[in-house]
């Protein structure tokens, strides 16, 4: 891994960004996992998406949370919709948001993939729900 004084400032601009979006907890685990291997590959995420696309001005981060949903739903990334269903505690996106994005992918990619993904957000819910209540 490059020391911190060689990464850019897109990468130093979107670890702030992931941060605030996804929490500390969720980046620190995968900066420790983070091998040889796949450490470009989080370099490569933490400059693009997260220093370039998602710290853009003109977007608030409720409105990118609901977009990033809609077409992660769209492609059938369950995982990664799950990720950023939990992350809209730190974006702002209520959960009727969800579901207006959800009703989006419904008609444009098809109902086979929200049916998914409101699958996906529902066990996400329940599960912060029972986090919340213990």
């Amino acid at each position: 891994m490059a020391d911190a004084h060689t990464f850019s400032d897109h990468y130093r601009q979107g670890m702030v960004t992931r941060r605030a979006v996804l929490g500390d907890s969720h980046v620190d685990r995968a900066s420790s996992a983070a091998t040889a291997f796949d450490q470009p590959f989080q370099e490569l995420i933490t400059e693009g998406a997260w220093g370039t696309v998602w710290s853009r001005p003109g977007w608030t981060k409720r409105e990118r949370s609901m977009v990033t949903i809609a077409l992660l739903a769209a492609l059938g990334h369950d995982e990664e919709v799950a990720m950023h269903v939990r992350a809209t505690v730190n974006t702002g996106a209520s959960r009727d948001d969800i579901a207006e994005a959800l009703l989006h992918v419904a008609i444009y990619a098809g109902v086979p993939a929200a049916n998914r993904a409101i699958k996906v957000a529902k066990q996400v819910f329940e599960d912060m729900d029972a986090e919340k209540a213990a």
